[in-house]
C-alpha cells in the first residue's frame, strides 16, 4: 500500500497497520471530533472494498456529548510503483555486467549457470541475454552488480574492470545518474584442455612439468601432470600474472585405440615434489588412430588414465607430434619433453548414454542470438562431465527425470552414471504433489472455510463428499 509521500508499506488485510493507514486518510475530518473505536467490517478480499466501521464523540452546547456510528468505504487501486514500472520497461538498466570467455567451448559457462541457479544470484536481473563469447546481465541498480562481480569473482577464476557512463545531472540538487558497465573476463581455459605452463610459476610448482592437462575449472585451474600424476591449484591471480593457453581446442580430439596398458606401481619422485592425485592411476600406454587402423604406427605415452584404460578400450587425445603448436612456451621447451600423445578421458557411446540419461538441469531464461549449431554438442559435453567428475556435480543441482525409467547405476559399458541419491525431486507448485486424494481434501477444506467465514454463515459445513459438480 502507498503512504505519502512516497513509501510502501506491506499490510495484511484487517490489520493494524492497515487500519493506521486507513485513519490517515480521512485525519483531517477526525481532527475536530474524538474517535472512540474503530474496526473493519468484513469484505469479501477480491472485491478491492475496505469498509472501517467508526465511532467518534463531540461535545455540544451546555457539556452534552453526542455519539455516533458510522462506516467509511475505501476503494483499493491498483497501480505500480516507480521501480516496477522500470522493470517493466524492458531497456531500463542501472548497471549491465558482460562476462567474457576467449574459449572455443562453454563449458565453463554451463558450470557457472547452474552455481548462478543453486544459489539463486539470478533473482535480482532485469534481463539475461546470451552472445556468441558470454552473457550479458542487466541491473536496476549497482548494487546488485557489484554483489554478482564479487559473486563471480569466488566461483570462477576471473578479472574484471569497471566503468560508469554520466546519463544526467541535477545541479540544483547535487545528483548524478550514471550507468555502470562492469567487463569480466574468465580464464580462457576449459575442462580437459591441453596446456603449457611458462617457466616462473612451473618453479612455485615444485618443478612440475610444463605440459599438463585440466581436469576442471571451479574457483580455480585444477591441472594434472599426466607423466607423474602430479597435481596444482592456479588461482585467478596467479594465472592473470603468468598467462598460459590452451594448446589445443576440443574440437581437434582424436579418437585412439588401446593396444597394451600397464600401470605404473612405483612411481619415482625428486625431491621436493608435490601432491599426488589419489583419484587417477599412473598409466603407460601404447595407442594406434582409430583412422590409421590400415598402418602399423603406434604411439608410446603416459597417461593419468591408467585406472580407467584396458587393451581394446577407446580413448580420446590430442596428437601433439603431428600438430601444429603455435606457443611460444612450448618453442622454448626441449622437443624430448613434449609427448607424441596426450590422452583426454575413455569414450563410451554417446547415443547410449542419452538415451539411459534419467536426470536433467534447469537453465536460466535468458534472451538468445546468433545460436551455434555446435552448442548442443558442447552442452552434451558438459553432462557427460558432470558424470564422470563427482567434484563439479557435488556444486550443480540435479534433477530426476520422471520420463525416463530407473535403471542401474552403470551400463554395459561401465559407462559412469548418477546414482538416484544425488538427485532432487522435480517439484512443481502448479502440479499436484501429494495426489489425488489429498488434491480433493484440500479443495473441500478451502470451501468449508469460505462458508463458516461468510457473515451470517452456520456453525457447521455439509459432507464435501455429498456435493455436487
Amino acid at each position: 500500500y502507498f503512504q505519502p509521500p512516497g513509501t510502501w508499506i506491506q499490510c495484511a488485510l484487517e490489520s493494524r497497520e492497515l487500519l493506521a493507514l486507513c485513519l490517515k486518510k480521512i485525519k483531517a475530518p477526525l481532527s475536530k471530533v474524538r474517535l472512540v473505536d474503530a474496526g473493519f467490517v468484513w469484505t469479501e478480499p477480491h472485491s478491492k472494498r475496505l469498509k472501517v466501521k467508526l465511532t467518534i464523540q463531540k461535545e455540544v452546547m451546555n457539556g452534552a456529548i453526542l455519539q455516533q456510528v458510522f462506516v467509511v468505504d475505501y476503494v483499493v487501486q491498483s497501480q505500480m510503483c516507480g521501480d516496477c514500472h522500470r522493470v517493466e520497461a524492458k531497456d531500463f538498466w542501472k548497471a549491465v555486467i558482460q562476462v567474457r570467455q576467449k574459449t572455443l567451448h562453454k563449458k565453463t559457462f554451463y558450470y557457472l549457470e547452474q552455481l548462478i541457479l543453486k544459489y539463486g544470484m539470478h533473482q535480482n536481473t532485469l534481463r539475461i541475454k546470451e552472445i556468441h563469447d558470454g552473457l550479458d546481465f542487466y541491473y536496476s541498480s549497482k548494487q546488485h552488480a557489484q554483489k554478482m562481480v564479487e559473486f563471480l569473482q569466488c566461483t570462477v577464476p576471473c578479472r574484471y574492470k569497471a566503468s560508469q557512463r554520466l546519463i544526467s545531472q541535477d545541479i540544483h540538487s547535487n545528483t548524478y545518474n550514471y550507468k555502470s558497465t562492469f567487463s569480466v573476463e574468465i580464464v580462457p581455459v576449459c575442462k580437459d584442455n591441453v596446456v603449457c605452463l611458462s617457466p616462473k610459476p612451473v618453479q612455485s610448482l615444485r618443478n612440475m612439468n610444463q605440459i599438463c592437462v585440466c581436469i576442471r575449472v571451479t574457483s580455480a585451474i585444477h591441472l594434472i601432470d599426466p607423466n607423474t600424476l602430479q597435481v596444482a591449484d592456479i588461482d585467478g591471480s596467479t594465472f592473470w600474472s603468468h598467462p598460459f593457453n590452451s594448446l589445443c581446442h576440443l574440437r581437434q580430439l582424436e579418437e585412439f585405440i588401446v593396444m597394451e596398458c600397464s600401470v605404473v606401481r612405483d612411481i619415482k619422485r625428486t625431491a621436493g615434489a608435490g601432491m599426488i592425485s589419489k583419484k587417477h592411476a599412473l598409466g603407460e600406454v601404447w595407442v594406434q588412430k582409430t583412422s590409421e587402423m590400415n598402418t602399423d604406427k603406434q604411439y608410446f605415452c603416459r597417461t593419468h588414465l591408467g585406472h580407467l584404460l584396458n587393451p581394446g578400450d577407446l580413448v580420446l587425445g590430442f596428437d601433439l607430434a603431428n600438430c601444429n603448436l603455435n606457443d611460444e612456451h612450448v618453442n622454448k621447451m626441449n622437443s624430448d619433453r613434449v609427448p607424441d600423445v596426450v590422452l583426454i578421458k575413455k569414450s563410451y557411446d554417446r547415443t547410449k548414454r542419452q538415451r539411459r540419461r534419467n536426470w536433467k538441469l534447469k537453465e536460466l531464461a535468458r534472451e538468445r542470438e546468433n545460436m551455434d549449431t555446435d552448442d548442443e554438442r558442447q552442452y552434451q559435453d558438459f553432462l557427460e562431465d558432470l558424470e564422470e567428475d563427482e567434484a563439479i556435480r557435488k556444486n550443480v543441482n540435479i534433477y530426476r527425470d520422471s520420463t525416463i525409467p530407473v535403471e542401474s547405476d552403470t551400463d554395459d559399458e561401465g559407462a559412469p552414471r548418477i546414482s538416484l541419491a544425488e538427485m532432487l525431486e522435480d517439484l512443481h507448485i502448479s502440479q499436484d504433489a501429494t495426489g489425488g486424494e489429498a488434491k480433493s481434501a484440500l479443495e473441500a477444506a478451502d470451501l468449508e472455510s469460505k462458508v463458516t467465514e461468510g457473515p451470517g454463515a452456520v456453525a457447521h459445513a455439509c459432507d464435501p463428499s455429498t456435493l455436487g459438480g
